[in-house]
């Protein structure tokens, strides 16, 4: 694995949390994911591939952008794998890496002003810390 894609990878368990070696391949994620059939890669696919370090091939994809939200494969996994949070954190990094946005706890102040709802800074400072 070179340095790009260990650096990727690393960056994708980082912002989901997620240690895709818990996963036993069981497929129960997959089956319940509403969106199955649309999605060019499904999630039991997004953690094997991020465990074998295939990010690149994944952000490339649109199954990042199909996934629902719906976190019904975080649900249904007996290993708590949350193949879910792994496609939340490629769209991110997917969209930090084609906007270059990558901004920090000041940045984000900066540009606040007493108009800004506390949800909004809130939510902005959770996306963009990890």
């Amino acid at each position: 694995m070179d340095q790009n894609t260990r650096f990727l990878t690393e960056t994708v368990l980082r912002i989901s949390g997620v240690d895709p070696r818990k996963c036993m391949k069981c497929g129960k994620c997959s089956g319940t994911c509403p969106n199955y059939d649309a999605m060019e890669y499904h999630p039991h696919q997004f953690v094997s591939m991020v465990e074998n370090g295939l990010i690149e091939q994944l952000m490339n994809s649109n199954a990042v952008y199909l996934c629902l939200g719906c976190m019904a494969c975080v649900e249904r996994c007996p290993r708590h794998v949350a193949p879910g949070k792994l496609v939340g954190a490629l769209a991110q990094l997917k969209l930090r890496k084609q906007d270059g946005n990558h901004k920090g706890g000041n940045d984000i102040a900066a540009m606040a002003d007493e108009k800004v709802p506390q949800q909004l800074l809130m939510a902005a400072m959770r996306k963009y810390r990890k």
